[in-house]
Formats: C-alpha cells, sequence, structure tokens
C-alpha cells in the first residue's frame, strides 16, 4: 500500500512520470493483445451482458411500458351526467342496439378493491339527481349492480368482485389500473342507454269527435310512462315498501293522470305522492296494466281490454271516461262487483271514491288464484288471520281475505300492511300500498313478481280490446 501510496504521489507531481507510464502502459498491452493475458484483461473490462438484456439496470424506462396498455377511448357522445370513477381506465366501449334509443357498454378497470368502486356510486347517486331502482345488497360489499335513472337516461353501473377489499375508512389508491400493482385490479361496467326523440313523443291515432278511444286511458291521454320515467319523490316511500314500488315503477305500469283524477288536479307528472290515498279508478287502472305487463308473454292470462261498442255496466263511467277501457274490463271478467256478477246494487262505481282495503283485496286475489275462491265465514278469518275486526268485512269481500291467506308468504296482505290483527277493512290505501299489491301475481309459489317481469320482453304493448257485438 505504501508503493502505490508513494506511486500516486510522484505522478500528481510529475508529469513527465505520468505520461511515460501511460506509454509504456499502452506498449505492454499493444505487444500482448493476442496473448492469454491479453485476451484475460479484454474479458475484464468489457460490458456486463446481463446489464444489456435489463433496461432496469441501465436505467432504459422505455421499454418497461407495458405493451397491453389500454388504446380505448371514451366515445364523443357519452353522456356528460354519467360519474365516472377517479382514475379508473377505460377498457373497451361498444355500441348498444336499443329501438328507438342509443346507448353504450364500457368496461372499465381500476386497481381500488370493489367495495371502494361501490361506496362512490353510492354516495353519487344518492347526493345527485338520480332515481336509484336497484342497489347492491347493504350487507354485500362485494360488487353487485346499480340501477338509477335520470330523465331520460337509464344507467347500470355492474361491478365485479374483486379478491380484496378495504375498510371503509381507507383511503383509495391514486395509482391507475396496470402500472405493476401485485393485487388484481376490478372491472366494472358502465352501460347506458338514452331515449331518442322518436321514442319519446308518439302521435295519437285520429278519432271522431265524442267518440271514445279504444286504447287504454293512459295512452290516449300521452301520459304513459316508459320504463325510464322518474318519480322524483320516490324517496318519501315507506322504507317495507320501497322495493316494492321502485320494482313496479320500473315497469312503467303506474301512470299518473291528471286528467283522469278530478279529486287531484295538481298532480304533476314527476310525482308519485307515494302516501296519498289512491283512487277507486286509479287502481283500477294499474291493476290491468300491471296484470298484462307481468304476463305479457302469456295472453291467456291477460285481460281483454274493453272497446268503445261496449255497453257501459256503471253508470258513472261512461264510454267518454278515459278509464272507460280498464273498468268495463274488470267488470266484463267478473273481478269487480257489477251488475254482471249478479250485483244488482252496483250500479255505480264510484270512480273518484277513495280505494279500501277490502276493496284492494276482493280485486288483486281472484287474479293472484285463477280459481273459484273459498267459502268463507268470519269465524274462519278469525281463525286464520286472528283479525279482531273480522265482522267488519264486507261478505263479498270475506272470501278473498280467506284466499289471501293460502297465498302464504305471497299474501297480498302480509307483503303490504305487515303483521297485524287488525285488518281495519275501510281504511283508504295509499298509492305506495297499492302499487305493493300489485308485485307479485300468483298462487302458492306459481307466479310471477315486478322484479322478474323486468326482464321479460313484452310481446304486444297492450292487449287488443274485446270485439264489438
Amino acid at each position: 500500500m505504501r508503493l502505490i501510496f508513494q506511486l500516486t504521489v510522484l505522478l500528481y507531481k510529475r508529469p513527465i512520470v505520468f505520461i511515460g507510464f501511460a506509454a509504456a502502459l499502452l506498449s505492454w498491452l499493444t505487444s500482448c493483445a493476442n496473448s492469454t493475458t491479453g485476451k484475460a484483461l479484454e474479458r475484464s473490462l468489457a460490458v456486463d451482458p446481463q446489464l444489456k438484456d435489463n433496461p432496469t439496470l441501465t436505467g432504459n424506462s422505455q421499454q418497461s411500458t407495458p405493451q397491453n396498455q389500454t388504446s380505448a377511448q371514451l366515445p364523443e357522445d357519452f353522456p356528460s351526467e354519467i360519474p365516472l370513477y377517479p382514475e379508473a381506465q377505460l377498457q373497451n366501449a361498444e355500441p348498444l342496439t336499443v329501438p328507438d334509443a342509443q346507448g353504450q357498454r364500457t368496461t372499465w378497470s381500476s386497481s381500488d378493491p370493489s367495495n371502494f368502486i361501490q361506496s362512490f356510486y353510492k354516495k353519487t347517486f344518492e347526493s345527485g339527481n338520480w332515481q336509484v331502482v336497484a342497489q347492491p345488497n347493504p350487507n354485500d360489499e362485494v360488487g353487485g349492480t346499480f340501477v338509477a335513472r335520470q330523465n331520460d337516461l337509464q344507467l347500470t353501473v355492474s361491478i365485479s368482485p374483486s379478491a380484496a377489499t378495504s375498510s371503509p375508512e381507507a383511503t383509495p389508491t391514486s395509482t391507475p389500473s396496470g402500472t405493476g400493482t401485485d393485487r388484481s385490479d376490478t372491472t366494472f361496467e358502465i352501460q347506458y342507454i338514452r331515449k331518442s326523440d322518436r321514442a319519446a313523443v308518439k302521435p295519437s291515432n285520429p278519432q271522431a269527435p265524442g267518440e271514445a278511444t279504444s286504447e287504454p286511458a293512459t295512452q290516449s291521454t300521452g301520459t304513459l310512462p316508459t320504463a325510464s320515467q322518474a318519480f322524483a319523490d320516490l324517496d318519501r316511500t315507506p322504507q317495507g315498501l320501497r322495493q316494492y314500488v321502485e320494482d313496479v315503477v320500473a315497469l312503467g305500469v303506474l301512470t299518473v293522470n291528471p286528467s283522469a283524477d278530478k279529486n287531484n288536479p295538481d298532480t304533476s307528472g314527476t310525482q308519485f305522492e307515494p302516501n296519498k290515498t289512491i283512487t277507486r279508478r286509479e287502481y283500477a287502472r294499474w291493476l290491468v296494466a300491471a296484470n298484462n305487463r307481468l304476463y305479457a308473454n302469456n295472453p291467456g292470462k291477460q285481460i281483454r281490454l274493453a272497446s268503445a261498442t261496449d255497453q257501459p255496466t256503471f253508470q258513472d263511467v261512461p264510454k267518454t271516461d278515459p278509464d272507460f277501457p280498464s273498468i268495463q274490463a274488470l267488470a266484463e271478467a267478473g273481478l269487480i262487483p257489477s251488475p254482471l256478477t249478479g250485483d244488482a246494487t252496483a250500479v255505480q262505481f264510484r270512480p273518484d271514491a277513495p280505494l279500501t282495503r277490502e276493496n284492494l283485496i276482493l280485486w288483486k286475489v281472484p287474479l293472484d288464484t285463477r280459481q273459484a275462491l273459498p267459502s268463507a265465514a268470519v269465524d274462519a278469518v278469525k281463525q286464520t288471520w286472528g283479525f279482531q275486526d273480522a265482522g267488519k268485512i264486507d261478505p263479498k269481500a270475506l272470501k278473498a281475505v280467506l284466499g289471501d291467506f293460502q297465498n302464504g308468504d305471497q299474501a297480498n296482505i302480509r307483503r303490504v300492511f305487515g303483521y297485524t290483527t287488525l285488518f281495519q277493512p275501510k281504511k283508504p290505501v295509499t298509492r305506495a300500498e297499492a302499487a305493493a299489491a300489485l308485485w307479485y301475481f300468483g298462487f302458492q309459489g306459481e307466479g310471477v313478481s315486478a322484479q322478474e317481469a323486468q326482464s321479460l320482453k313484452p310481446s304486444n304493448s297492450s292487449p287488443e280490446p274485446t270485439p264489438g257485438n
């Protein structure tokens, strides 16, 4: 070591000596270039081949960029009101083929767990101007599907479960997908459908002045909502009935028709008013529409609408009444008391009177059982339902109340009114309660719900009226 130090000092102080030493070294290397010693020295000074094959060690980051990075672009006509999850990457976009509408299906990925994405959309829909029709189970934190509506826009967000979830207190990562994280990405779909202008307005069929239409009343007045129609006040629906009401609303059968409801002139098409008393004419209209929608592909279970040539059954429901096709159809099918069923006193329908609980059950249960109702007495209803006020139920409704009990868990009374020992047969029914009754049609497990019917494509928009005599 001492010799090396002295040699270094000498070379520093005597440049001439340094130059001579370098020349001697160069001469020596040249003379032994082809010798074994020279080749060994050349190998020791060569670049490590592993450095050339490993760009991360040489500082060349261009080769480390993933080759499969997405190149998908968001369509130019993608609605700006649709919320996008921060830092999510678009993987694919494709158009949807929907009659009289436009739509897109987009696929996204994020390195965040699925419960973060689910929480984001839940808060966004609740705080924004969206009507949430369906959402994941609150107890399920591993993905799910949201269905929300805003004006003419229907949005579906389907979140795939991810392998990892984090606590709600954790902060979502800002690292985009595909940047080398070890955990697998969460994928989700955003699908939207927007009705076109052609579907929004449909011309009505011309008819002679004073001539009653053979179409359903809701169509003749132009107030028939599509499945994408949103009521702005569904959040006022009682919690126990909300899911039932939302499912039935999604079918587009709960029409609110101001011109037909004389007692509700201020009713707006965007206000459902779930806690308001429903009239007899409204429920008759909803009952026919819901039955025919749930059995859209089963004509044998549909109710045929009355035609303009039919002779009115009720004195207060003439052919010119906008709800004549539905009310007359229920009478001709024998589903409501009328002179046609042998009840000579039922010559007035009282369309604008409140619907009572016993009315609701009396009209609905025959459409569930599709068979003769059982014989019933007050004692039989007391023993089955345990109603303390069974003696106050109209004798015509007793059979329907007992038949409803035989429907088990799908009984209308259980679904609409919950557990009770007082039936209160003359109590008016609210719109939310009426809608909940229409959520299911069927008997003892053989039936269809409004939730199931949403996936059915109706074969016809409405049943044909019965031919005139």
